[in-house]
C-alpha cells in the first residue's frame, strides 16, 4: 500500500523514531553513545538519497527544493553533532555531571528531536508542521534541564513558558489560515494541505492571510530567537549541554525559519495579501542590532555566542524579508554557513569549559598556550561567525549589504553598523580568551576534533569556490521564495 511505502521520506522518520525507543532502553554510554552516532549518520544517508529520489506529495508528507536544503543540513550538523557528543558525553560521566539513568534519557531525546526536525521540514500540512515543532520543543526542554542544578531548571522552565507563548501564537496564525483556505478548498485537512493552500492562494481572503501572518511571525519568531522574543535562547544554551547548544543554533532556528518561510511563500501568492518583507526586515535588523551590543556585556563563554546566533539569525530573517533573488540567495546561503561555523563554535567551546572547568571568561585566557587545538580553533571559528575573509560568511555578508544597497542605501547603512558591533565584540572577547598568558589548571580533555575541522573546511571553501550545482540549486530555491 502507498501509506507505507518505504521512501527516504519514511526513513528520515523511522530511523530516528526506532532509535529512541531502542536507545532508551540500553545502558551503558559507549554502546548508545556510538549507536546515537550510527543513527544520526544514517539519518544523514537517508536525507542524502531525496537528491536522486523524489518521492510524490501525500497529504501528510513532501519534498521539494526548499525543504532538501534544510533536511540535509539538519542531518548533516545532526549527524557531527553526534559525533562530538559521544566524547562530550564521556567527559559527563566520568566527572559525574550526568549519571547513566539520565544519559539513556539524553540520547533518547536526541533522536527524538532529529524526528520531530525532519517531520516539521518534510510535512505537507501545516498543522503537523505545528505538532513537530512543538514536539522538537519539547524534547530541547527537557535536554536543557538535564543536569538538574536551579540554574539548568530555571533555563528549561523559561523556555518551556517562552516557547509556549510562541507555539500557541503559531497555532492561532494556523488556523486562520485555515480559515482563509476554507471557503476556497473546503472543509477538513485538504484546507491544511501545503500543495494545495499554494496553488489556490491567489483566491483566499488577504484579510484573514494579512493577521494571520503576523501571529506566524511572532509565534515562530520567538522559535527563531527575534528580538525582543529572545530571552529564552540565552539562558538555554548556558546551562543546557553543549551539544544541545550547537544543534539549537545550527539546526532548530532553522525549521522554524522554514516556517515562517513557507507562510511568506503564502502571502507573496496572494496579491491583495501585505507584503511580509516589512516586518521580516524590522525584527531581522532589530536583532541584529541589538544582539550585537549585547555581546560586550557577555562573560559567559556560551551566552557570548548565544547572542551571536540571535544576530545571525536577524540578519538571515533581513535578508529574507528583503527578497529578491540575490537577496534570498545570500540569506540561504549564510544560513547553511551559520549552522556549519556556529555549530563548529560550540564544539570548541564545550571542550573548553571541560578543559578550564568554567564557562566565565574572565577566567578563560591563553587557550592558543594552554590547549593549542581548541585554542586555534576558536580563533578560526570566531574569524569565521566575524565574516572575515577568505570564510564563506563574508561573501554571504558582502552579497546581503550589497543586494541592499542597491536598493535601500539606509537600511544597508545599518546592517553594516550592526555588523561592525558585532565584530568588534566577538574580536575583543576571542583575543582575551585565546591570547595572552594562560590562566587555570591546565586540564586534558579527549576532544573531538574531527567534526570542529570538517566544519570549518567546509566554511573556508565556500568562501573559495562554490560548486555550479550547488549555486543553481539555490539559485531555484531563491526564486521559488520569491
Amino acid at each position: 500500500m502507498t501509506a507505507v511505502e518505504f521512501t527516504p521520506m519514511t526513513a528520515l522518520l523511522a530511523i530516528p523514531a526506532l532509535s529512541a525507543a531502542i536507545l532508551a532502553l540500553l545502558p551503558g554510554y559507549r554502546l548508545t553513545s556510538r549507536l546515537n552516532v550510527l543513527a544520526a549518520l544514517l539519518t544523514f544517508l537517508a536525507s542524502l538519497s531525496l537528491f536522486v529520489v523524489r518521492p510524490a506529495p501525500g497529504d501528510y508528507l513532501f519534498v521539494d527544493d526548499l525543504n532538501v536544503v534544510f533536511v540535509v543540513l539538519g542531518t548533516f550538523v545532526g549527524f557531527t553533532t553526534s559525533a562530538f557528543s559521544a566524547s562530550y558525553i564521556e567527559h559527563e560521566i566520568e566527572t559525574g555531571k550526568l549519571t547513566p539513568t539520565y544519559l539513556r534519557f539524553y540520547h533518547a531525546m536526541y533522536q527524538s528531536l532529529m524526528f520531530a526536525m525532519n517531520l516539521g521540514l518534510l510535512a505537507n500540512n501545516i498543522g503537523l508542521m505545528w505538532v513537530a515543532v512543538e514536539l522538537a520543543t519539547l524534547t530541547t526542554v527537557l535536554m536543557v534541564g538535564i543536569y538538574r542544578t536551579p540554574a539548568a531548571l530555571e533555563a528549561a522552565w523559561k523556555y518551556f513558558i517562552l516557547g509556549s507563548v510562541g507555539i500557541a501564537l503559531a497555532l492561532f496564525g494556523t488556523i486562520l489560515v485555515y480559515m482563509a483556505a476554507r471557503p476556497v478548498i473546503g472543509e477538513g485537512q485538504d484546507a491544511m494541505v501545503w500543495t494545495a493552500l499554494i496553488v489556490r492562494a491567489k483566491e483566499f481572503s488577504p484579510e484573514l492571510l494579512n493577521v494571520a501572518f503576523i501571529f506566524l511571525m511572532l509565534g515562530y519568531g520567538t522559535k527563531v530567537g527575534l528580538a525582543p522574543l529572545h530571552a529564552w535562547l540565552p539562558d538555554a544554551h548556558a546551562e543546557g549541554p553543549t551539544p544541545i547548544s550547537a544543534v539549537l543554533s545550527g539546526l532548530l532556528l532553522n525549521v522554524a525559519l522554514y516556517a515562517v518561510l513557507r507562510f511568506k511563500m503564502l502571502l507573496a501568492a496572494n496579491p491583495g495579501a501585505i507584503a511580509p518583507g516589512p516586518l521580516m526586515v524590522t525584527l531581522g535588523l532589530i536583532s541584529l542590532i541589538f544582539a550585537g551590543l549585547m555581546l560586550y556585556r557577555r562573560r559567559d563563554i556560551k551566552r557570548l555566542f548565544a547572542y551571536s546566533s540571535i544576530e545571525h539569525m536577524g540578519l538571515i530573517t533581513f535578508a529574507f524579508g528583503m527578497g529578491g533573488p540575490l537577496a534570498n540567495f545570500a540569506g540561504l546561503l549564510h544560513m547553511t554557513l551559520h549552522s556549519l561555523t556556529k555549530s563548529a563554535i560550540f564544539f570548541t567551546v564545550g571542550h573548553i569549559a571541560q578543559a578550564k572547568g568554567t564557562q566565565d571568561l574572565t577566567k578563560i585566557r591563553g587557550l592558543t598556550e594552554s590547549h593549542p587545538v581548541l585554542g586555534w580553533g576558536l580563533v578560526l571559528g570566531v574569524v569565521a561567525i566575524a565574516g572575515l575573509p577568505p570564510l564563506g560568511l563574508f561573501m554571504t555578508e558582502f552579497l546581503i549589504v550589497s543586494s541592499t544597497f542597491a536598493r535601500e542605501p539606509i537600511l544597508a547603512v545599518l546592517v553594516v553598523i550592526g555588523l561592525l558591533i558585532a565584530f568588534g565584540a566577538l574580536l575583543l572577547r576571542m583575543s582575551e580568551a585565546a591570547f595572552g598568558e594562560a590562566s587555570g589548571d591546565v586540564t586534558r580533555v579527549k576532544a573531538s576534533y574531527v567534526p570542529l575541522f570538517a566544519h570549518l573546511a567546509l566554511v573556508l571553501v565556500a568562501g573559495i569556490y562554490l560548486p555550479g550545482p550547488l549555486v543553481a540549486w539555490f539559485q531555484n530555491v531563491a526564486r521559488l521564495l520569491g
